[in-house]
């Protein structure tokens, strides 16, 4: 695990998933979606990642460590949750994610969402990582009237 450099600035709210396999999910995190690795804790099983501003952690699940779990984690992990991630062009996540053969939760779509008097506008999909928590990255498409 090979840091690659500090955050451009410390988030404000930060996820920290727990991880079957830290190993395999940095692959797929830094590999695939292009997180970069702002500092390890490869004895405690620990990355902080950033993409773009976004900011998380990954945990390898250790039963003898403290971690923090209310109940037993069973896969899918992250039941009921997904993570909104904005990129600056989620079209070229898309093709990247295509030509690994990565299927997709949600395939690439515009939606439009009603934010009081106006419509804001996300280019989205939804992809599994490999715990199965729900990453949904997106490109701000503008803002227009609602109505």
């Amino acid at each position: 695990m090979t840091p690659d450099r500090p955050p451009t600035a410390w988030a404000k709210l930060t996820p920290e998933l727990l991880v079957s396999d830290l190993a395999v999910s940095l692959a797929f995190y830094v590999d695939v979606l292009g997180f970069s690795i702002c500092y390890g804790r490869p004895e405690e099983g620990f990355a902080y990642l950033e993409k773009e501003g976004a900011q998380l952690m990954l945990e390898a699940i250790d039963p003898d460590a403290r971690q923090w779990t209310i109940a037993s984690l069973e896969r899918p992990f992250g039941r009921g949750m997904n993570l909104q991630i904005e990129v600056a062009a989620v079209e070229d996540l898309h093709a990247e994610l295509e030509r690994r053969g990565i299927s997709l939760f949600l395939a690439l779509e515009d939606k439009w969402y009603r934010v009081g008097p106006l419509l804001s506008g996300n280019r989205q999909l939804i992809v599994a990582d490999p715990d199965g928590y729900l990453l949904r990255f997106f490109s701000h498409l503008g803002e227009r009237p609602a109505g």
